[in-house]
């Protein structure tokens, strides 16, 4: 349970990794893995969600720790994906969002990177913006009539309903 809903962007990060540690990039490239996203209450103070973001952007991990931007991935490895341009994203790194679906098109993933605006989420890259100053973005699995993949938050989140097609798209985007 979780393939989709925590699972799947763990394994685009696994491979982003594995990749580079084949051929280095010239930038320096870092993995962040965030937990209790989902923690807060419902209808609850936001500041009770994406705990270990809050955490990550108060404590850096190295001191005067600087980057130019980051990219969150969420639910990115449903079956019939679309991406919708999320609320956050456009507000605080809307450059960034712009570049990433510009490349997906390019590469011929436009009908799964929609540029429409998907609504507002609050996510791990929320307190990255906010308390960290880091453009992010949030690559996140939306549906045009609002709310999530049929999936979300059941028991039917599992390898059956993983697409590699996906998986793929994000990860070459």
């Amino acid at each position: 349970l979780g393939a989709n809903d925590g699972a799947s962007g763990v394994g685009v990060l696994l491979e982003i990794a594995r990749l580079i540690n084949q051929q280095q990039p010239e930038l320096g490239i870092d993995i962040i893995f965030l937990d209790a996203e989902d923690y807060g209450a419902s209808g609850g103070k936001e500041e009770s969600w994406c705990l270990g973001a809050q955490y990550w952007a108060r404590n850096p991990h190295v001191e005067k720790y600087n980057a130019r931007f980051g990219i969150l991935l969420d639910m990115v490895g449903g079956e019939n994906t679309m991406f919708l341009k999320e609320s956050h994203s456009e507000q605080y790194a809307p450059d960034i969002n712009k570049k990433v679906w510009k490349t997906a098109k390019k590469l011929g993933y436009g009908k799964m990177f929609i540029d429409e605006n998907g609504g507002a989420v609050t996510d791990d890259h929320l307190f990255i913006n906010e308390l960290a100053r880091i453009k992010t973005i949030d690559i996140i699995a939306s549906d045009p009539e609002g709310g999530f993949t049929p999936t979300w938050h059941t028991i039917n989140d599992n390898m059956d309903h993983i697409d590699k097609n996906t998986l793929k798209a994000v990860g070459q985007t």
